[in-house]
């Protein structure tokens, strides 16, 4: 039987050659072994935080969400529901907080969970990964496994926005949150612990529409871990990830920079350190290589 077992959301980008697909094959080396079981919320939906704020109304927005809640009590009842990206976090605890304060957004909501069979209970708790791995084990748990230290690198810990506010981690700071620095020295890494852009906006919503602001905002956060003398970036929202790795080339050509900065998930940094290879960490799937990560997770572990 499992150390621990929750219910588990994956969200849209975490699917095969999805966005986060390699964020997802990190998580699951490394809720192997901490002996974590994820089980899927059968039939789950998107959560709508891509196109839910675009003219659809708060109801539908709240019901797709509640409608993964109620399969998860339907299905896993009491287990906590754990999700790994941080819109996905994010949205689900707004919806939840949401249908507790207004009796008639619940009625609303309920009804529309009719059409389908299903009633909202609201008895299950919506986690993200990182408050899992904090709360439930603890640093010196999750040290415990380590075989591989990340010796000799150097971490930026970018948390940005979406897991800082307005929830953000039981018992952190808002302006200067540590858990990731924590958790890289845990690890065996060294954090750069003042790394002056961890909770700074990566301009994800700006992408498309007014790609210059997006794009300045991204130039600070890899050109501080520059400054800061970080070999590479650490995040746990994919995101965050996906824009601050993948548009470095375009702001090369915009600013005349050499940026190529590799910008890696919390998870992968865990199942190198747990001994996996380059494939259990999903470090075959980066855009920029994380060759000092990879040259660790190669090494031969002396017994």
């Amino acid at each position: 039987m499992a150390k621990k077992e929750y219910a588990f959301y994956p969200g849209c980008s975490s699917q095969l050659r999805a966005s986060a697909a390699n964020y997802m094959v990190s998580v699951n080396s490394m809720c192997k072994v901490l002996d974590i079981k994820l089980t899927e919320i059968p039939d789950w939906n998107c959560c709508g935080a891509s196109i839910g704020y675009a003219g659809s109304g708060e109801l539908a927005r709240h019901v797709l969400n509640a409608r993964n809640f109620a399969l998860s009590e339907q299905h896993l009842p009491g287990q906590d529901i754990v999700a790994t990206c941080a819109a996905c976090w994010l949205g689900a605890r707004e919806t939840k907080e949401k249908l507790a304060a207004s009796s008639t957004l619940l009625a609303d909501t309920q009804e529309a969970l009719k059409e389908a069979g299903l009633t909202y209970k609201g008895e299950a708790e919506i986690r993200h990964m990182v408050e899992v791995l904090i709360e439930d084990f603890g640093y010196e748990e999750l040290a415990k496994p380590v075989v591989k230290p990340l010796e000799g690198i150097k971490f930026a810990g970018y948390v940005g926005c979406q897991t800082n506010r307005p929830f953000g981690i039981a018992g952190e700071s808002f302006e200067n949150p540590m858990y990731l620095d924590k958790l890289v020295e845990t690890l065996g890494g060294e954090a750069v612990t003042d790394y002056d852009q961890k909770v700074t906006c990566c301009g994800g919503a700006l992408a498309f529409s007014e790609p210059e602001k997006s794009q300045k905002q991204i130039k600070d956060i890899v050109e501080s871990a520059y400054d800061h003398g970080a070999d590479m970036i650490v995040t746990p929202c994919p995101l965050c990830q996906a824009n601050v790795e993948i548009y470095q080339s375009e702001i090369n050509k915009r600013y005349g920079t050499k940026f190529n900065m590799p910008v890696t998930y919390y998870s992968q940094l865990m199942t190198v350190a747990y001994g996996g290879s380059v494939k259990e960490a999903g470090l075959d799937g980066q855009v920029i290589r994380a060759r000092k990560l990879e040259e660790i997770a190669v090494k031969v572990v002396k017994k």
